[in-house]
């Protein structure tokens, strides 16, 4: 076996741990379908929508109601949240896969956490506004 094989072979398991962690992580976390969230929404006023997306795409569309910390932002900015913590903070972004990241990183904080599965362009395909 050679330098490449084995540097091929770090690479491949290191991309599958990381596909792994990943994976398992996602299956601690809620999540609700667009529809299912807003039926939430309307019976439950205690949860809180937190948007983990950038400001140029927040700015060109939002659900209302929603915070907004980047993701980015998201571990220094985490003590604006505790007001929110006895609530169910439901994370989005564009496509789903940034808010799970902050759905994690807030759950590492105590916080009850969900996700919105499809992010915002799900919430926009189920009709949604």
């Amino acid at each position: 076996m050679n330098t490449q094989d084995i540097l091929l072979y770090l690479l491949i398991g290191l991309t599958l741990f990381i596909f792994v962690r990943k994976f398992i992580r996602t299956k601690k976390v809620k999540h609700y379908s667009p529809v299912d969230l807003n039926q939430q929404l309307k019976q439950n006023k205690n949860s809180t929508l937190l948007d983990v997306r950038t400001k140029a795409e927040r700015d060109s569309q939002k659900i209302n109601g929603s915070i907004h910390i980047p993701l980015h932002e998201l571990k220094s900015r985490i003590d604006e949240l505790n007001k929110h913590k006895e609530r169910e903070i439901i994370c989005y972004c564009q496509t789903g896969s940034r808010s799970v990241s902050a759905a994690i990183i807030l759950q590492k904080n105590g916080f009850i956490i969900a996700n919105l599965r499809g992010g915002i362009l799900g919430w926009n395909s189920a009709g949604l506004r």
